[in-house]
């Protein structure tokens, strides 16, 4: 089951959100028509869009304004995707070759620009200057959280506090705007507004923690991607963090060896070690704690079915496996 089959009062709005992004794909450019066509309907959960219009029903909104709203989301989340591809040298993402292994470099950047701008044009529409302030201070932390990415990238003495400032800001950064501007959108009162931001931001700091464990527990078919992708990048993820704590020195010297370099000559013994070390649990539970954090943060909503999925989203963050 998608996500957004959880509830059935979401569903005709999700599908609209889906036509209303392809409908505002349009460009006099054919290229990135193309190009926004391929990435955008290429088999995402739209999970943040959804998230939107969860946070706007659990508080009661009765416009439409969510619909487009939603697709501002999914349009920046999409853009970061094509920009993160490019940077990583990434060759799949969904089971599909992403954008820059299909048309190049250059041509997938500069769609990631198109799809921002395109953001921004609906925002201007829908008119909310709050709105507007919580989503370009979103996109500025989320560049900086790529750069911090970028400057951890093969550095094995990257701490957990630095990991945890990464992914705030990569990952966690959307989906705390996404239930914000939803609670809003719906001019709720701001204990509401706060309560929905805590949520996202705790939700996507679970739902990155679980996607860098199934970088190391899943395989290429089930997560889209090719398995081991963060190890081959020099990416010093939860998981590597922890392992090096706990290791023998000799299995410690293998992965900062490991992440200085690269590749994944070494994978198998890297991905022995950290299985051994009980790194993945303890990344599994540190997911799990964010979880109950992001449900315990709902609790001064008024009961609602929507509150209700909000709160199963949580629980099926932690426990998917792709």
């Amino acid at each position: 089951m998608q996500p957004h089959q959880l509830n059935p009062a979401i569903e005709p709005q999700f599908e609209s959100v889906n036509d209303y992004i392809i409908n505002h794909l349009g460009s006099n450019v054919p290229l990135v028509e193309k190009i926004g066509h391929y990435i955008v309907e290429s088999g995402g959960k739209r999970l943040r869009p959804l998230l939107v219009l969860l946070a706007a029903n659990a508080c009661n909104y009765k416009g439409n304004h969510h619909i487009s709203l939603s697709a501002v989301i999914e349009f920046i989340h999409t853009a970061t995707l094509l920009h993160d591809d490019v940077v990583d040298n990434s060759d799949l993402r969904r089971g599909k070759d992403t954008a820059n292994a299909k048309w190049g470099n250059a041509p997938s950047v500069l769609v990631g620009d198109f799809l921002y701008s395109r953001a921004f044009q609906i925002m201007v529409e829908i008119g909310s200057m709050d709105i507007m302030h919580v989503i370009s201070n979103t996109t500025n932390v989320i560049a900086e959280g790529e750069v911090l990415q970028l400057l951890n990238c093969r550095n094995p003495d990257t701490t957990e506090e630095d990991y945890m400032q990464v992914i705030i800001g990569k990952t966690a950064m959307l989906f705390e705007a996404a239930t914000e501007v939803g609670a809003i959108l719906a001019n709720a009162p701001k204990e509401h507004q706060e309560a929905l931001r805590i949520y996202g931001h705790h939700l996507g700091i679970a739902f990155q923690l679980i996607d860098d464990v199934m970088d190391y527990l899943s395989t290429a078919e089930e997560m889209g991607k090719n398995a081991g992708d963060d190890l081959a990048e020099g990416k010093p993820t939860l998981p590597l963090i922890q392992a090096m704590k706990v290791a023998t020195e000799e299995e410690r010297q293998l992965i900062r060896q490991t992440i200085r370099k690269g590749g994944l000559e070494n994978l198998e013994p890297v991905l022995d070690i950290v299985k051994r070390s009980g790194a993945i649990e303890y990344t599994q539970k540190s997911a799990l704690q964010q979880a109950d954090y992001a449900i315990e943060a709902l609790s001064s909503l008024p009961e609602s079915s929507f509150k209700e999925t909000l709160e199963l989203l949580a629980h099926i963050a932690v426990n998917r496996k792709a």
